[in-house]
């Protein structure tokens, strides 16, 4: 599932976090962060049981969902590897500049002698 995807449920969940219980949350580190996502879950689904609040069940379920499925983008990849990759980039010579296009050779104007 896409980041924009989980950051959609992320904030329609602490929406109504906000208005059924008066929870705050933080909707950015929810979306990223599977550990604090599967926290709020479980707030969630506790306070839809004591509070008789389906919906808030039904969008803590969307969101383990989301933490729990598998991600469409390219792994990440280890910092050390980006770094070394642009130092490399950086210290590649330049490509030599295009040499400057050549005159074409004058022909003469007329060929022979005149007559």
């Amino acid at each position: 599932m896409s980041d924009s995807d989980k950051l959609a449920i992320a904030a329609h969940l602490h929406v109504l976090l906000r208005r059924k219980t008066g929870r705050v949350t933080d909707t950015e580190w929810m979306a990223v962060n599977a550990d604090y996502a599967l926290e709020i879950v479980r707030f969630a689904r506790q306070r839809a049981r004591e509070d008789a609040v389906p919906e808030l069940a039904e969008w803590a379920d969307r969101l383990d969902h989301a933490i729990h499925a598998a991600p469409t983008v390219a792994p990440h990849r280890p910092m050390k590897d980006v770094v070394t990759q642009a130092v490399r980039q950086h210290m590649e010579p330049p490509p030599p500049p295009p040499s400057p296009p050549q005159p074409a050779p004058e022909l003469p104007r007329y060929v022979g002698g005149i007559r």
